[in-house]
């Protein structure tokens, strides 16, 4: 029964894997708005009734797709911090996890689009897709959290936060990474807003015929980027980052 069983596990396996793949294609050809289980079902020789023991509906497939995007980001962020070495400075590690994410993103522009692209119709995403998405902040959280051990984290630039957005960052600092200073929390969320745009701008086009230097903008940016939560190149001494 156990070997019936295994056996019946594999085909599932590989119906399913067939079937995100048949769907990631639509995607790339007609958009997340047109994908329809009837015509995945089509390209795969299968009846659609035995499609829907595999994804109900389309926003089940959709929401598979979309954890699967996430999950591909973050375990490439992931992966670029685990490659960077123990005593490199956190600068050079944020630097090496954003370039991983873009590398990412440019290499499969569908599955970014699906993620940071414009909201399906009709489509609303569950709690299922949280932890996914969460990864790659948590590892720039990671990160952060590393230069604050240090002691080379330095305080954001910028105004005294507004009482209403320190309560928010104050709840995210709790839950996230409560060593870390209310600011700098803060000025992460600001950043990571600010890396996605900078990536939808590559990806979708808005360089064109502006910016050739893709490569040296992109690390010129992302830099920056960390000067806003607090990281310095290796050769820039940070000033000390006061007590909350």
């Amino acid at each position: 029964m156990s070997v019936i069983r295994g056996a019946r596990e594999r085909a599932r396996i590989e119906v399913t894997a067939a079937i995100k793949e048949e769907a990631g294609r639509q995607l790339a050809a007609e958009g997340p708005a047109r994908l329809s289980l009837r015509a995945v079902a089509r390209e795969l020789g299968m009846v659609s009734s035995a499609l829907y023991r595999y994804f109900p509906s389309r926003d089940d497939l959709l929401t598979a797709l979309i954890i699967d995007a996430y999950d591909g980001m973050g375990a490439e962020a992931e992966a670029a911090l685990a490659r960077t070495a123990d005593d490199d400075a956190p600068y050079v590690r944020w630097v090496a996890v954003c370039r991983s994410v873009r590398e990412w993103a440019l290499a499969r522009p569908h599955e970014y689009a699906l993620i940071y692209g414009s909201p399906v119709p009709g489509y609303s995403a569950p709690l299922d897709t949280v932890g996914p998405a969460s990864r790659f902040p948590l590892t720039l959280v990671a990160v952060l959290r590393q230069a604050h051990a240090a002691g080379v984290l330095a305080p954001p630039p910028g105004s005294p936060l507004a009482a209403p957005v320190r309560a928010d960052a104050a709840r995210l600092a709790a839950e996230l990474a409560p060593e870390l200073p209310i600011p700098v929390i803060a000025a992460l969320v600001s950043t990571w807003a600010q890396f996605f745009g900078l990536l939808s701008f590559e990806l979708f086009g808005q360089f064109n015929r502006m910016l050739e230097a893709r490569d040296e903008f992109f690390d010129q940016a992302v830099g920056a980027l960390a000067g806003q939560v607090g990281l310095s190149p290796p050769s820039v001494p940070p000033p000390v980052l006061p007590q909350e």
